[in-house]
């Protein structure tokens, strides 16, 4: 008798350790899949302070020249690129630069604002722009002053560049600069040509200390 009190005696405890082992386990099982959804959010905020060293590439092309040094810039810094492109397209006739013409109009109003069609949904999480502009009678066309009122630029860096065929940066940069709030890091600009060499470009992106 007393033989088989203490086989189920024994019987009973090591059924006990087993359903508080099973209970252990499950309740390990339950913070581990809970685990990752904080890591996750951990994660996420992390990479919120390090998008904000993101670089985007934004440019207007309307020939096509801006365009091939932006895509340069972006494919050597791999960083994000977003073309302005207007509501009205630019057609040959709205560029015949020694006529009436509607770039030639809206270089003379100092007012004018042509509509942008699109926007950068994700702005917030770059921390430098790099601004890429044809010379269009001496400064930026008129769409580049509607992107720089269209954002809140503080706290961000930006820096410009222009290309012609024949005119240098001048003033249109300081003219530009003076659209964003007092907070923008702004850098000095560059000129470049249809022609520009591509270690020419890799050079400025070096003296500017561009990270990739």
């Amino acid at each position: 008798m007393k033989k088989l009190s203490s086989m189920f005696l024994t019987v009973l405890i090591i059924l006990m350790f087993s359903a508080c082992s099973t209970a252990e386990q499950q309740n390990k099982t339950e913070n581990t899949s809970k685990n990752p959804e904080i890591i996750t959010e951990q994660t996420e905020s992390g990479a919120g302070s390090s998008e904000q060293q993101k670089i985007l590439v934004v440019y207007f092309s309307a020939t096509g020249t801006t365009e091939k040094i932006s895509q340069t810039i972006s494919s050597a810094l791999k960083a994000d690129i977003y073309e302005i492109i207007p509501e009205q397209p630019y057609t040959d006739a709205d560029l015949a630069y020694n006529t009436d013409c509607r770039a030639s109009r809206e270089q003379n109003d100092s007012a004018a604002r042509p509509a942008i069609s699109g926007k950068i949904t994700n702005f917030d999480e770059y921390g430098t722009i790099i601004l890429g502009y044809p010379i269009w009678h001496g400064q930026a066309p008129r769409i580049i002053n509607t992107f720089l009122e269209s954002y809140n630029f503080s706290n961000k860096t930006i820096i410009p560049f222009c290309t012609s065929h024949s005119s240098g940066l001048g003033s249109s940069d300081t003219k530009l600069h003076g659209l964003c709030s007092e907070k923008t890091n702004w850098i000095n600009g560059k000129a470049f040509y249809a022609n520009t060499a591509e270690s020419e470009i890799q050079q400025w992106l070096k003296d500017i200390n561009i990270n990739k």
